[in-house]
């Protein structure tokens, strides 16, 4: 999995009812874009993070 600065990643929730949640690369710590990543979430909580099958890169469009 790569990503790049400002890519959002999508974690889908593992159980019944956990809803989804939605970060935001703000550092990409492994090389050539691969994980760990350092992500803000909706809430503003910041975490490292590997993330596994259960999460989708959303590729941010340069304009």
């Amino acid at each position: 999995m790569q990503a790049n600065v400002g890519d959002t990643l999508l974690v889908h929730g593992r159980t019944v009812g956990q809803h989804d949640k939605i970060a935001e690369v703000v550092e990409v710590l492994g090389p050539q874009g691969n994980p760990p990543f350092r992500v803000r979430f909706e809430d503003g909580h910041e975490a490292l993070m590997s993330p596994g099958p259960d999460t989708v890169v959303r590729h941010h469009e340069k304009t």
